[in-house]
């Protein structure tokens, strides 16, 4: 797990402040708190505040995504986040029909999640608002809590973290953006 200073190269725990950083500064874009000018410097100082890194240029800052200055502003970059959200909740529930889903996946066997998503999620289509199909799909509304556990699991296992270093499950402190 490596910060990095473009959310394309970043991983997966970092990946989200990154979408957090760009939703903050849109804000403040929309809302005229931040004018055009300014954003390289507020960039460099979310970027240093939010994850300790810096780039070096603006193109590096905040001219790395085509979104702004191709015209597309505003409500873009959570998407990103909330498909890393739903992912995780999607796949809990999927797990709780389908247990042995992990070991179909690790033996390249992924039609037990497909069919999954297919009766769930895929079919569909736009009958649904998306926060009824979630609530369908999963029996609960969009959390965070899933894909928290999901995060905590991996790299608790992989870093050896204790429970106290990660949290105590959903009682843990949600982003306080998403």
């Amino acid at each position: 797990m490596a910060r990095s200073l473009i959310r394309t190269d970043a991983d997966e725990v970092t990946y989200n402040l990154h979408i957090m950083l760009r939703f903050d500064l849109e804000n403040k874009l929309l809302e005229g708190r931040l004018r055009v000018k300014n954003l390289p410097e507020a960039w460099l100082a979310a970027m240093q505040a939010e994850l300790g890194i810096a780039p070096s240029d603006d193109r590096d800052g905040c001219l790395q995504d085509a979104h702004w200055y191709s015209g597309y502003i505003g409500g873009r970059f959570q998407s990103y986040a909330i498909g890393n959200i739903l992912s995780a909740q999607f796949y809990a529930a999927a797990l709780k029909a389908h247990a042995d889903i992990p070991g179909e996946v690790a033996s390249g066997e992924f039609e037990t999640l497909h069919t999954w998503l297919c009766d769930n999620v895929y079919r569909h289509g736009s009958k649904f608002v998306p926060n009824d199909l979630v609530k369908r799909a999963t029996g609960e509304a969009i959390n965070t809590g899933p894909y928290l556990d999901y995060l905590r699991e991996k790299y608790g296992a992989l870093y050896r973290l204790s429970a106290n270093t990660l949290g105590n499950g959903r009682s843990f402190a949600a982003p306080r953006r998403v």
